[in-house]
């Protein structure tokens, strides 16, 4: 029996780590990372990634469904019709 070990405990990820980390593709985080989306440290020609920070960017990336109601009962600030 092959045990598979998590890379949750591991505190610093390479590329290929994150994806199987956040089940998106390699070339999704090279994406991300051109358009400054997630953190990420780069040595030499490598890209190294937190898992603190990447964790805490995933919380910061939350969508809930109070905000969302929040933002549907928003009442507009200059509607016209106060006029």
């Amino acid at each position: 029996m092959e045990i598979i070990q998590s890379h949750s405990n591991k505190q610093i990820m390479d590329i290929k780590e994150l994806s199987q980390y956040l089940g998106i593709g390699k070339s999704k985080i090279y994406s991300l990372i051109r358009m400054k989306k997630i953190p990420a440290s780069k040595i030499g020609r490598q890209y190294r990634f937190s898992k603190d920070i990447v964790d805490s960017w995933l919380r910061d990336k939350i969508i809930t469904k109070k905000e969302s109601a929040l933002q549907q009962n928003a009442v507009p600030v200059n509607s016209g019709e106060d006029k």
